[in-house]
Formats: C-alpha cells, sequence, structure tokens
C-alpha cells in the first residue's frame, strides 16, 4: 500500500475527491430513503396480525389523531360544518380508511369532558416511508386554524414523524458542535492548525462517503433512520480516533529524523496495522446488530461496519498521501506546546508507567477494588425497566406529544392506542365471536371490545351492531378492537398476555402498539444470545491473530465488557429512575428503550476493544522484544497511553454531541459513549489491565503449540520491531531509540546494547517496586 500510495499520492486524493463528490450528492438525500420507526419485528405475531388487517380488511389500528378545538363547544353548527369537512378531507385521501369523529359517531370517548374539543381518528395505511409521507402531508394540511376551529395532528403515525424530523434537525446540530469543539480540542492536541485540520478532513470524508454508501445500500435492503446517527457521529469520532494514532507517529518518525517518505512508510507498517485491526474490531461489534430483527437496530449494524470500514480506508490512503504531500510543512503554525508534544520522558519515568508499576506492585487488592467499584456503579442496570420511545421522549412542544397530553388530560375516556385481536382463518359465527368478545371485556384494563357483533364492556354487550361494526368482518376472517383504560407500559404489557391467552377456536393474532412494543422486546431478549456468541467468538479469533495468544483475547473481552458496567447503570440511574432530568432536560418515563442498551452495548464495546488494540499491539511489541512480561507491560501502556487518552477525549467530545438532540433516548447515548470511553480509558486500561497482566504473567502468552504454529504462518503483526520498509529509514525500536544501520544490517533489537540499556532502566522501577511489595 506503502509504494502504492507514494508513487501515486496526488491520483489518490484525486479519486477520493471525485468519490467524495459523487457519494456525497448521493447522500444529501438519504433522509428521503431511510424509514422512520423500525422498532417492531414484521415477523412477530403483532407484525402478522396487522398484515392480516391489513389484506383481508383494508385496515390498520388508528395511527392518526386529529385534536380539534372550538372557542364554544363541538355541537355549534359552524363547528360542526367545519370539522365535517375535515373528516369528508381525510376520507378522500388515499391509504386512510376508517375515519371516525365525534361529528360523525357521537361516541363520548371522542368528545372532552368540558365539550370545547373533538377527536377525529383515522388509520394511515402503507409502508412505513409512504405512512411517513402521508401523515406529513395531512399535519401541513390540516393543522392549523380551519374558521372557528383549531387543529393539531398527534397519534403514533404522527410521533413517529416527529421523531425523524427531529432527528434530522438533531444531527445537524450535533454537528455544529461537535466539529468546532474537536477542532479547538485538536489545536491543543497538536499545537498547530495543520496537523490539527487533518483528523477532520478526515473525518469529513468519511461522514460523506458514508451517506452515499449508504444511499446505495437502500437500494438493497431498508434502512432506519438510526443509520445517519451511527454514520454521522460514530464516523467523525473513528475518523479523527484512527487519525490521531496516525498524524501522532507521523510526527514522532520525523522527529527521529526520518525523511517524509520513511516517516509515512514506517507509521503504516505499526500505526497503520493497528487501524486495520482497530477498524476490525469495531466492525465486528457493530454486524452483531444484524442479528436483530428490528430494522433501527439492524440499520445501525448496517452503518457501523460500513464506517468502520471507510474510516479505516480514508485514514490509511488519503491521510498518507496528504502526509506525503505535506512532509515537513506539518508542523507549520505551531501554536504552542501541548501534551503530546512535550519531551517524552525516559524510560521507566513516564506517568504511565509509574501508574501501571505501582498497580503490579499489588495486583490483586488493586484489581479487585476497581472490579467492585465497576459492579457496585452498574448495580442498578438489575432493574432495568425495558420499554419503547413514547411521545414523552420528544419535546414539549412537538405536536404529536400535546395531543396526547391532551387527551389523556381533558378526555374521560381515550381510544388511543387499542389492541386488536385478529381470527385469520374462521369462518364467522356470530355466537362464538360473541363469546370471545364477552371473555376478552372481563379482563383488567379493558373498557370496550368492539367486534363485529357490537360493543362489550364487562363481560355484557354494550350495544349492538350497526352499519359501522361491518368492517370488522371478512370472507374467512374477523377481528376484534380490544380498548384499554390504561397508558401504563406494565399493564398494557400484562394484557397483551391476557388476551393472547383467551381461548379461540382457531389462530389468534394480537396485534396493535402494546402488542407490538412486547413482541419487539421479545425480539430483541431471543436474539441477544445469538448476536453476543457472534461477537465474542469472532472477537476473539482477531484478537488471536493479533497477539498470538489464547489467554490474551478471553481477557480483553471480559475487561471491555466490564467496563461498560458503570454505563449501564449509569442508563437506568439517570433516564429510567430520573436522576439529572431537569440538567438534561428530558421527561423521565420510568423505563428505559430497549434498543438503547442493545445499541449502546455494540458501539461501546467496539469502541472499548479499539482501545484495546492500541494496547496489545504495543504490549506484544515490547514483549517480542523483552521477552518479560512486566516490562512489556509498564512500557506498552507508557507508549501508547498518552495516545490513547487524547482519542478517547476527543472521541468523547464528538459523542457528546448527542447530548444537543431533543429526543430522550438520543441523549442516553450522549451519557453513555463518553462515559463508556472514559471508563475505559482510565480505570480498565490504567488498573485493571495491568493488574491482571500481573497476576498472569507468562501465561499471557501461552497458546497451544498447534495455534501457535497456526499464527506464526497466518497470523498478523505489526511488522516487527525493528524491521522497516526502506533502506534509507533509520531504524527506531519502540521505545524511541534510533540507530543509524539500515535494515540490511540491522539486528534484533533485544541485542542491542543501547536498547538494552534503556530496558534495563525501565526494568529497575519494576525490581524495586517488586523489592517494595516484598518488604
Amino acid at each position: 500500500m506503502f509504494e502504492f500510495t507514494k508513487r501515486r499520492s496526488r491520483w489518490v486524493l484525486g479519486v477520493f475527491a471525485v468519490l467524495a463528490v459523487v457519494l456525497g450528492a448521493l447522500g444529501a438525500t438519504l433522509f428521503e430513503r431511510v424509514e422512520g420507526g423500525g422498532y417492531t419485528d414484521p415477523d412477530s405475531e403483532s407484525g402478522r396480525a396487522l398484515t392480516v388487517l391489513r389484506d383481508e380488511f383494508g385496515q390498520s389500528p388508528p395511527n392518526l389523531l386529529l385534536l380539534v378545538e372550538t372557542e364554544s363547544s363541538v355541537e355549534d353548527p359552524e363547528s360542526t360544518a367545519a370539522a365535517t369537512a375535515l373528516v369528508a378531507n381525510l376520507q378522500e385521501r388515499p391509504g386512510v380508511t376508517d375515519v371516525a369523529s365525534y361529528w360523525t359517531t357521537h361516541q363520548p370517548a371522542l368528545r372532552s369532558v368540558d365539550g370545547k374539543q373533538g377527536l377525529i381518528v383515522a388509520s394511515v395505511l402503507g409502508t412505513e416511508r409512504e405512512i411517513d409521507d402521508r401523515v406529513a402531508t395531512i399535519a401541513d394540511e390540516l393543522s392549523g386554524t380551519h374558521g372557528t376551529l383549531q387543529v393539531r395532528a398527534g397519534g403514533f403515525a404522527m410521533l413517529m414523524h416527529e421523531t425523524v424530523e427531529q432527528g434530522k434537525a438533531d444531527i445537524a446540530k450535533g454537528e455544529a458542535i461537535a466539529f468546532p469543539l474537536t477542532l479547538i480540542a485538536l489545536l491543543f492536541v497538536f499545537g498547530g492548525l495543520v496537523a490539527a485540520s487533518l483528523p477532520l478532513l478526515v473525518a469529513f470524508l468519511t461522514v460523506v462517503t458514508t451517506m452515499g454508501a449508504l444511499w446505495v445500500l437502500t437500494l438493497f435492503t431498508p434502512l432506519s433512520v438510526s443509520a445517519t446517527n451511527v454514520a454521522t457521529l460514530l464516523g467523525l469520532g473513528l475518523a479523527i480516533d484512527y487519525s490521531l494514532l496516525i498524524v501522532n507517529r507521523y510526527r514522532d518518525e520525523l522527529s527521529e529524523g526520518r525523511t517524509p517518505a520513511g516517516a509515512v512508510a514506517t507509521t503504516l507498517r505499526t500505526a497503520g496495522r493497528t487501524v486495520a485491526f482497530s477498524a476490525l474490531t469495531v466492525a465486528v461489534a457493530l454486524a452483531g446488530l444484524l442479528f436483530f430483527p428490528l430494522l433501527a437496530i439492524r440499520s445501525m449494524g448496517y452503518a457501523g461496519i460500513v464506517v468502520a470500514a471507510l474510516a479505516a480506508t480514508v485514514s490509511l490512503t488519503v491521510l498518507p498521501a496528504t502526509l506525503l504531500l505535506l512532509g515537513t510543512r506539518i508542523d507549520k503554525g505551531q501554536m504552542g506546546w501541548w501534551f503530546l508534544r512535550a519531551p517524552r520522558p525516559a524510560p521507566g519515568e513516564g506517568a504511565w508507567h509509574k501508574l501501571a508499576t505501582a498497580v503490579m506492585r499489588r495486583p490483586i487488592p488493586i484489581g479487585l477494588a476497581v472490579t467492585a467499584l465497576l459492579l457496585i456503579l452498574g448495580a442498578p442496570f438489575l432493574g432495568v425497566q425495558l420499554g419503547f420511545p413514547d411521545e414523552r421522549s420528544l419535546p414539549a412542544s412537538m405536536p404529536s406529544r400535546q395531543v396526547t397530553e391532551i387527551v389523556q388530560a381533558d378526555f374521560g375516556e381515550s381510544d388511543q392506542n387499542p389492541l386488536v385481536a385478529v381470527l385469520p382463518e374462521s369462518a364467522y359465527s356470530a355466537a362464538g365471536v360473541d363469546a370471545i368478545a364477552r371473555q376478552m371485556s372481563d379482563l383488567a384494563h379493558v373498557r370496550r371490545v368492539d367486534t363485529a357483533t357490537g360493543s362489550y364492556a364487562q363481560g355484557g354487550l354494550l350495544a349492538g351492531p350497526t352499519a359501522a361494526n361491518a368492517r370488522f368482518r371478512a370472507d374467512r376472517a374477523v377481528y376484534l378492537s380490544i380498548v384499554p383504560t390504561t397508558t401504563e407500559s406494565a399493564a398494557l404489557a400484562d394484557l397483551v398476555g391476557q388476551v393472547r391467552a383467551v381461548e379461540t377456536p382457531s389462530e389468534l393474532l394480537v396485534g396493535g402498539v402494546p402488542a407490538a412494543n412486547v413482541d419487539s422486546i421479545g425480539a430483541i431478549e431471543d436474539a441477544l444470545p445469538w448476536a453476543l456468541g457472534f461477537v465474542v467468538i469472532v472477537m476473539l479469533i482477531v484478537l488471536f491473530a493479533l497477539t498470538g495468544s489464547v489467554v490474551l483475547p478471553v481477557l480483553a473481552v471480559v475487561l471491555s465488557a466490564l467496563s461498560l458496567t458503570a454505563t449501564f447503570g449509569a442508563l437506568v440511574w439517570i433516564f429510567q429512575d430520573g436522576h439529572l432530568s431537569g440538567l438534561l432536560g428530558f421527561t423521565v418515563t420510568g423505563d428505559l428503550a430497549a434498543t438503547v442498551p442493545v445499541m449502546l452495548f455494540a458501539a461501546a464495546f467496539g469502541l472499548a476493544m479499539d482501545y484495546q488494540v492500541f494496547l496489545l499491539s504495543r504490549i506484544r511489541e515490547e514483549y517480542d522484544r523483552t521477552g518479560k512480561n512486566d516490562t512489556a507491560v509498564a512500557l506498552g501502556l507508557e507508549r501508547v497511553g498518552r495516545i490513547v487518552s487524547a482519542a478517547a477525549v476527543l472521541i468523547s467530545v464528538v459523542f457528546l454531541g448527542f447530548l444537543a438532540s431533543d429526543i430522550t433516548f438520543m441523549k442516553a447515548f450522549g451519557i453513555g459513549l463518553p462515559l463508556a470511553v472514559i471508563v475505559d480509558a482510565t480505570l480498565v486500561r490504567g488498573f485493571l489491565l495491568p493488574a491482571a497482566m500481573k497476576v498472569l504473567g507468562d501465561a499471557n502468552w501461552y497458546a497451544p503449540e498447534f495455534l501457535r504454529r497456526l499464527h506464526d504462518r497466518w497470523g498478523l503483526d505489526e511488522g516487527g520491531a525493528g524491521r522497516s520498509l526502506s533502506h534509507d529509514v533509520p531504524v527506531r525500536d519502540p521505545l524511541g531509540v534510533t540507530t543509524g544501520r539500515p535494515v540490511a544490517d540491522a539486528e534484533p533489537l533485544v541485542n542491542d546494547p543501547l536498547a538494552r540499556a534503556e530496558a534495563a532502566r525501565a526494568e529497575e522501577g519494576l525490581a524495586a517496586a517488586g523489592r517494595e511489595s516484598t518488604d
């Protein structure tokens, strides 16, 4: 790759410039192709119920509400005429069925207690994209003033539409916050405008090309709007992460006297391979999301794989080509000193080396104490209550939320979000349907059951059938509409179970929003073991290819998972229990969106493994050089610690852009991802990793003989210490020691007297620590 980039650096930049223009143009229309929602399982019982309802009856559960407010009374002739005109307008629209209102049915549930408000209820049919388009048109044309009436649109379909629109605005807001903050942070890290601008260049190309690639992906599979959130913020974070590693290594190589070409060659051989491995671990973690049937989760998986691949590709092609063209001018515009450009301390004297040495003096008590702390912080997650976002996840200014809250407060009864019980292949029997309806109407939390034989309540017939009841019957199918008395999630979930337990003469399919939520949580729980199994197994294989050990991959997976405990505990403590709700500006719902832990685990686990790759690759390099476990741990942590710390801070700044969102479950990412990264970069990397590797000792590097032979033949590494891709490049060992010997004459660095002297100084600190511990 280096030789090609060296010869064709301008050509590489030109190709990516064209790709950025083409894919950027496609990506600009990505929002027109993605779907809102995606939080239901189409193959579940509730999904099949909706399919039968649509195909056999041409209907769906009511998903659109128009709240009509009058100045005097809904019985006023002028109000009645205007409202009736609205009903007629809806009935004439394609894809809109089952329109009902107080003015056409005179049902008490459709009129407010004070008589000044009335409801128009309708079902909007189609795919999620078609429903979104139709609801957007209806809301745009019918909301507002109509004579003496004020109209606002609400309902589940409007909630999904506003969630998509708010997501678009939040992405723009997040980018507007993240880019300037990141640039400021990069200026401090690199101390110069030219070097600081390179990660943002890579980030821009990554995000633009990812958006275009996702547009192309929509030609083959549907995608949810959640994919765009991942493409933007994760793309920005990973691109900056990888650029930081590469640019810093390149500047280090220049400072050791290498030519720009030699510096790029060594950077690609070392940091470049680490970036490739890191991107692979992130992609593997997010690929686990493809096991879930929910489109929103799968879309995040697709986007994660694409963005990790493109972030690495741009970092390993465009960035090296740019570095070759800049040469030593990368330090142009220096603005001062910062910790990454500070004089590197002598081996054994750095802060991270001292921390590792201190931890390895008493690894067991320190390791147990940090583990206990993480488990305590994660304890709130034991009481997690999973649910799905409702109108309260949106800001109070949203019409869908306002309509729902007004209906709950001002209407004595509400027919929002009913359950539907479909008997898809049942010969119609009035007596049979009557018996089922009576039984269902007598269940707890049921206000009314409507079906072909009439309306039922508390186990008895409330009203006989009218012409309107004919819609509940088809040639060989019948369905019942079950109106609940509650909007509380746990009670609705219990009601779904009770309705499904009712004995019927043929198959019974229960659908509706409450049933879809129950089925979606069940689908997540069913897919979770398969997803975790895939991620863990593939991650172990990837890390074995990197380290040649069967112990270190297991240790890395365990530590990365442990680093997430505090994050999950914080999610429950903040978003479910409601602590900090005033500060963060969200409404407490008493549960946690079921998709948040799954999505956050994939992203955060991938990033934790990302940093584990950074560390283990350098520790392995030191172990190959010295053959001593403790020395390798301390020196590896010392050499890569500053880079990973800066990367963690920068990617946390990017993820804080999620906090700018006005959607509650997006704020959860703004808290969870930075917290996971910071915990991993401090407690896990600084304490647990050196403690565990000290206890395991040389067993860290164990592998059965047949696997060792396999790794020797097929395993990947960073090219080996002391090897160079160019004969005119001085040989630099991992400690920063530079020799003038060309590659052909280079001896292994372990036999280099100067390198041995440097290593001996580092080992003195470890030996002193051991003596102190013994004393």
